[in-house]
């Protein structure tokens, strides 16, 4: 299970996405826009990105914080492939 998490310094909604999949035990990496990659790349990843975070799961764009929440909800994700129930 390959997770990414996009994000930026001083971010509430990045400190809440990484918040969550430590929570749920999911690991992941963090890269920070203009520190590990510029926007430029970012944007080849998720062109529609307009905010930070950016989740990428298994290389599918999720989006930001809420569409992470939504997506564990639908799915019961738990980093594993494996539902939470």
């Amino acid at each position: 299970m390959d997770v990414v998490v996009y994000s930026k310094d001083f971010c509430p909604y990045c400190t809440k996405a990484t918040h969550l999949l430590d929570s749920l035990e999911i690991k992941y990496e963090v890269k920070k826009i203009g520190v590990d990659v510029t926007r430029e790349q970012l944007l080849e990843v998720a062109p529609n990105a307009r905010t930070a975070p950016q989740i990428v799961i298994n290389n599918n764009v999720i989006g930001g914080y809420e569409q992470l929440v939504s997506y564990i909800e639908d799915t019961g994700f738990n980093g594993t492939g494996n539902s939470l129930s």
